[in-house]
């Protein structure tokens, strides 16, 4: 077994470029109880380790330190940018090509009318660090 993070962005597509928050309340309701439906998938099979959605850019901050000074602190990792991190799955799986079949299936989470909105799905081993 390996893990792996999927990575979830939002960048708008040409299947869909609405913002979330201009969808229909149905629509909206389809894709969150598409997500659900997926993690309880995920759940079931013991793959899952965790899912979580994430605060949009405006509420991170960006820290960076050299150890010796007070950390720098800014707002948001994209400040000029239209992509941003909108969640992520920790799966433990059986191999890559697992984590790829499921990372296709959230990229065809329904958006609005029902159509996939083929969101980019980041795939990223979890590596461990040598002892």
């Amino acid at each position: 077994m390996a893990k792996y993070m999927l990575l979830m962005s939002y960048t708008g597509s040409a299947a869909c470029d609405l913002p979330m928050g201009e969808w229909p309340p149905e629509d909206l309701r389809a894709h969150i109880d598409f997500q659900h439906a997926l993690d309880a998938e995920l759940r079931d099979k013991g793959e899952l380790v965790d899912a979580q959605g994430l605060a949009g850019p405006d509420l991170a901050k960006t820290v960076v330190s050299d150890g010796r000074t007070s950390p720098v602190v800014t707002d948001g990792p994209y400040p000029e940018g239209k992509e941003l991190l909108a969640g992520y799955w920790v799966v433990d799986v059986e191999s890559e090509e697992r984590a790829l079949e499921i990372a296709a299936k959230a990229s065809a989470a329904p958006g609005p009318g029902g159509v996939p909105i083929q969101q980019p799905i980041e795939v990223r081993q979890v590596m461990s660090a040598p002892a």
